[in-house]
């Protein structure tokens, strides 16, 4: 389990402690309705809840959206971008766990959804302003881990612990899960394809989970997909 600092320094084990530390969550007992066919979504409730921790919470060091879509073969940008649906943004650690624990974990969506954690309010979009120069890690893993990874890379990539990791002048910025009928992937996102070779992220996904055995596990810039429609530079 990567450890988590945040805004101001603060250590979020020491003010938590195992309550932060559970990575995998006990939420059977929590109200998280299965989806067979109806998309997952925060109930009334929560979002007043989560509104009272908005205010009140420690503070990330940057806010972070959870998008949902499901995927559509064939779509344009704008087609795709149609059919986001933005679920919550959360600035403090409380609010986190507020969306985390009321949504189904990505074992109990139906395949061909995707969940995406992104910095701010940048769209899971390749051709987004922000995410156009960048790309992404590309991890294929076995349905039997994908909740642990999906639930350990959220809070390396909300507690900043990619930092050092990556070339000056890149970030990480976004997070997907994406369920498939057999192996599922995860794509860790940057905002810079530049010298890729020199960054370390791979290094940290493997401290933070050594026990998992990736299928496939590359980089791809966004640009060279063939469906993107931003404007390219030369690699």
């Amino acid at each position: 389990m990567a450890k988590a600092l945040f805004a101001g320094g603060v250590d979020v084990e020491h003010i938590f402690g195992n309550k932060f530390n559970k990575a995998s969550r006990d939420r059977s007992s929590s109200p998280v309705p299965m989806v067979n066919g109806e998309s997952p979504k925060l109930s009334r409730k929560a979002i007043s809840n989560l509104g009272d921790t908005e205010k009140t919470g420690v503070p990330l060091n940057s806010a972070w959206t959870l998008w949902l879509d499901r995927s559509v073969p064939n779509l344009t940008a704008s087609e795709y971008e149609a059919n986001l649906r933005k679920i919550y943004t959360v600035s403090t650690i409380e609010s986190f766990w507020g969306v985390y624990n009321h949504i189904p974990p990505p074992s109990r969506l139906i395949p061909r959804y995707s969940y995406h954690l992104m910095r701010n309010n940048i769209r899971p979009v390749w051709e987004d302003e922000v995410n156009a120069n960048g790309g992404m890690w590309k991890l294929r893993c076995h349905k039997s881990v994908t909740d642990n990874v999906w639930n350990e890379l959220l809070l390396s990539c909300i507690g900043e612990q990619f930092t050092g990791y990556v070339n000056k002048g890149d970030d990480i910025i976004g997070l997907s899960v994406s369920i498939r009928k057999n192996d599922d992937l995860v794509q860790v996102w940057n905002i810079n394809s530049s010298n890729i070779e020199q960054c370390k992220v791979l290094e940290k996904i493997k401290e933070v989970l050594p026990h998992v055995i990736f299928e496939t596990s590359f980089y791809k810039p966004h640009q060279l997909h063939r469906a993107f429609e931003g404007r390219k530079i030369s690699y």
